[in-house]
């Protein structure tokens, strides 16, 4: 003991009061890096898998409402694959969505003419003729497409059921603008529902 009374510790007792201490504080600290042979950069690409094709990126990206991105890939899977009746009818689709009614119109076209027996290539043209307010002949390309699909589609079905109503619609006019009024539901889906 010491004149003030508190004893003196060992330098042994110091020592491991430290490296306990010391182990404490190391496992509470972040968890180290792991190093590949590489070091630490991302994994480069691997050459011996097949790309994914083009044409299944551009339809994933026509879902998610990624037009830009999705015209990009159909580029791209043409110049794989050439131009074909599903890489023209997703390019036409990706300017429908754009706005490109023009540049869409004429893609559409050339896609039903490569394959005249696919129903959603003319019900795609069916939706751009619509848009552009030629009721009478998107209503013969919906009944085409709902012919060649044996009326298995919702979409279609639906399309064909607007069309016709359109057309019915647009001989009476003066009649019928004062029984119904233009709803909208959602940012570019409207309902006519009858006035109060």
């Amino acid at each position: 003991m010491t004149k003030t009374g508190v004893t003196q510790a060992t330098p042994i007792r110091s020592t491991l009061t430290a490296i306990i201490a010391f182990a404490v504080v190391a496992s509470c600290g972040p968890k180290t890096i792991s190093t590949t042979p590489d070091g630490l950069y991302a994994p480069g690409v691997d050459l011996s898998k097949t790309a994914t094709d083009g044409a299944e990126v551009g339809q994933r990206l026509l879902e998610v409402g990624q037009y830009e991105l999705a015209l990009e890939a159909f580029n791209r899977a043409a110049l794989e694959q050439g131009l074909t009746a599903e890489i023209l009818n997703g390019m036409g689709t990706a300017n429908l969505g754009l706005g490109r009614l023009g540049q869409a119109e004429t893609l559409l076209r050339r896609a039903v003419e490569k394959d005249e027996q696919w129903p959603e290539a003319w019900n795609n043209l069916g939706v751009l003729l619509m848009e552009k307010g030629e009721i009478t002949e998107a209503e013969h390309v919906f009944r085409k497409a709902f012919a060649l699909d044996d009326g298995q589609n919702d979409s279609i079905r639906e399309n064909l059921r607007l069309a016709l109503a359109k057309s019915e619609n647009s001989d009476n006019t003066s009649v019928q603008n004062n029984d119904y009024k233009l709803v909208q539901r959602g940012s570019s889906d409207y309902l006519i529902s009858r006035t109060p």
